[in-house]
C-alpha cells in the first residue's frame, strides 16, 4: 500500500493552514501565513497569536477561541489580521479543535478583496441615499417655493379686463397661457402634498381617463404645436383608462411630446402619434415620431441618464427622458425605444398589471 505524506499539501495550498495550541501560540503554520502577514515564522511562533490580531477584534476572537476549548468548532468566521507592514487583511476561519491533544486545527481564507468591494458598495449605497435624500428635499423646496409666483401669475388673469381686449388671438393667447399657468399649479400643489404626506416615499395612483390627461398637457402646449405646425393623432381605443399617478402621467406626455416637436427633421413639420395597445395582457403606450430619431448604437445605456444630451439644441437639459424613465420604472414599469437616426422614435410604454 502506498503511503501519502500530506506535507508537500500542507506547503503548497494557498490557504493557511495552521495548528495552534489552547495556549494561544501558533505550533505549526504553513508558508501561505508568512507570506500573507510578512512576518518570519519565528516571530509569528514567538508571539501570541492575539498580537496578529487587529486590536478591535481581539476580544470577540479571544471569545470564540473559548468556545473551541469548550469542543465548538468555529465555522467562517471573520476578523483581522494586522500585516508586519501595518495593513490589514480579512481572514475568514474555519478550526476544529482536537481537546485531547489541547490543539486546534484551523483553515483561513483571504476575503480582504471581497470586504473592499462589499465596504465600496455599502459607501456608494450611503451616497445614493444622501444624494437621492437631498434630491427630494431639493424637490420639496422647488415645488413649494414655485407655487408663490404661479398665484401671483394667476392673480393677474384674474385682474385682466379682458372685455377690452378685441383681437381674437391675443385672447387666445391669453387663455392658452392661463391654462398653462392653472396646470402647473396643480402639477406643484399634487408634488408638495405627496411630498407633505408621504415624505415622497409612496407615489398615490388612482384611474386616469387617458383622453382628459393628454387634452390637459396639450392644452397648455397649444401655443408650441400651434407655432410648430405639429399633427398629432390619438387613438386610445385599445384601453383608455390606466391606473397610474396623474402627475406622472402628465409629465410623461409633456416630456415625450415636447421633445418630438423640439428634435424634428429640418423643414419637417412634426407628425406624432399617440396610442394605446394591449400586448399578452400587459397595457402599453406607444408614442412616435418623424423625428431626427436616434443612433441607439451611441446612446445605448445612457439613454434615460441623468443630464445626458444626444444633440446640440439650446433647450436640451438632459432631464425629459430621465425624469420619464424614473416616473415610469418607480411604479413597476418598462419603457422602450426603437429609433434609426432621421427616422423618427418610438417609444413603448408598459405599465405594470
Amino acid at each position: 500500500m502506498t503511503t501519502y505524506s500530506l506535507d508537500r499539501f500542507f506547503e503548497l495550498t494557498p490557504d493557511l493552514l495552521c495548528i495552534s495550541g489552547y495556549d494561544g501560540y501558533f505550533k505549526k503554520i504553513n508558508p501561505a501565513v508568512s507570506q500573507l502577514l510578512g512576518y518570519s515564522n519565528e516571530e509569528l511562533y514567538a508571539r501570541p497569536i492575539n498580537e496578529f490580531i487587529y486590536y478591535k477584534d481581539r476580544d470577540i476572537t479571544s471569545r470564540h477561541r473559548e468556545n473551541l476549548k469548550n469542543d465548538i468548532p468555529l465555522l467562517n468566521y471573520e476578523n483581522r489580521y494586522v500585516k508586519k507592514n501595518g495593513e490589514i487583511v480579512w481572514l475568514s476561519w474555519t478550526a476544529m479543535p482536537v481537546e485531547a491533544e489541547q490543539i486546534v486545527y484551523a483553515i483561513a481564507k483571504d476575503i480582504t478583496h471581497k470586504k473592499k468591494i462589499e465596504e465600496d458598495r455599502i459607501q456608494l449605497i450611503e451616497s445614493l441615499t444622501k444624494i437621492n435624500n437631498d434630491q427630494k428635499q431639493l424637490s420639496y423646496i422647488t415645488s413649494h417655493d414655485l407655487r408663490s409666483p404661479v398665484n401671483n401669475l394667476l392673480m393677474v388673469f384674474k385682474m385682466l379686463n379682458t372685455s377690452k381686449i378685441k383681437d381674437t388671438e391675443t385672447l387666445e393667447f391669453i387663455d392658452i397661457l392661463k391654462a398653462a399657468t392653472e396646470s402647473l399649479k396643480d402639477t406643484l400643489n399634487t408634488y408638495v402634498d405627496a411630498f407633505a404626506a408621504n415624505e415622497g416615499l409612496t407615489v398615490q395612483t388612482g384611474e386616469i381617463e387617458l383622453d382628459k390627461c393628454l387634452k390637459m398637457v396639450l392644452h397648455s402646449l397649444g401655443a408650441l404645436i400651434k407655432d410648430s405646425k405639429a399633427t398629432i393623432s390619438i387613438d386610445f381605443a385599445a384601453f383608455d383608462k390606466i391606473n397610474f399617478n396623474k402627475a406622472y402621467l402628465e409629465s410623461i406626455f409633456l416630456n415625450l411630446i415636447t421633445n418630438s416637436i423640439k428634435y424634428t427633421q429640418p423643414g419637417i413639420p412634426p407628425v406624432i402619434s399617440i396610442r394605446s395597445a394591449k400586448v399578452k395582457g400587459i397595457k402599453q403606450l406607444i408614442i412616435a415620431d418623424n423625428g431626427v430619431g436616434f443612433d441607439m448604437d451611441k446612446v445605448k445605456g445612457k439613454l434615460f441618464g441623468f443630464n445626458q444630451k444626444f444633440n446640440d439644441h439650446p433647450d436640451s437639459k438632459g432631464i425629459g427622458l430621465y425624469l420619464v424613465y424614473n416616473h415610469i420604472t418607480s411604479l413597476g414599469g418598462h419603457i422602450s425605444l426603437n429609433s434609426k437616426p432621421n427616422e423618427g422614435a418610438v417609444f413603448t410604454i408598459s405599465f405594470k398589471n
